[in-house]
């Protein structure tokens, strides 16, 4: 997603997106650590959405953490995950009251902004669930390229408890490259 987590994953407007995943979006079911909005996440498995049609080799990097907000850069490959390089670059801020589980994306200088809810994440904070405040669409994040079979399955396991459809996840595959952006 250039997101994608927190890909971050992933994607800024709902009303640019098809798809859908439920009526609305669990509340967070945990605090999350400011560190979660460090460094790279990567994209396991998507809601489809027409911002990310046709992306593989998604990844979010969060960096700058402050009280006024953090740096967000969102990339896919077009077509495979060696394809042509898609980024976008955003400033995002965690939402007040929130525990830093709701968090704000503004792109292109504010003109587009997009709110996501971090919906739960593993104890060792390895993968997260981040989803849009209605539910529509969610992504599966990871702090590796590729989850252990068993720990995905769990994750997976988790994203069906909350109420979405895992039947419609589009599953990414791993970046060829995984340097972060310039």
């Amino acid at each position: 997603m250039r997101p994608t987590l927190f890909a971050v994953a992933g994607v800024f407007v709902a009303a640019v997106l098809s798809g859908s995943a439920l009526a609305s979006a669990p509340q967070p079911a945990k605090p999350v650590p400011a560190d979660l909005y460090s460094g790279r996440w990567y994209e396991i498995a998507r809601t489809p959405n027409r911002r990310q049609n046709d992306c593989q080799g998604d990844t979010v990097d969060f960096s700058g953490w402050s009280a006024a907000g953090f740096s967000v850069v969102q990339t896919c490959h077009k077509g495979a995950p060696d394809g042509p390089r898609n980024s976008y670059k955003a400033h995002g801020a965690a939402l007040p009251a929130s525990d830093n589980a709701k968090m704000k994306l503004s792109f292109f200088g504010g003109f587009i902004t997009q709110e996501y809810w971090i919906v739960d994440l593993a104890d060792d904070h390895a993968w997260a669930i981040m989803a849009t405040p209605a539910g529509h669409y969610v992504w599966l994040l990871s702090r590796h390229p590729v989850l252990d079979p068993e720990v995905q399955a769990l994750a997976l396991s988790r994203l069906r408890a909350l109420g979405f459809d895992t039947s419609k996840l589009v599953f990414d595959e791993p970046p060829a490259a995984t340097a972060p952006p310039a």
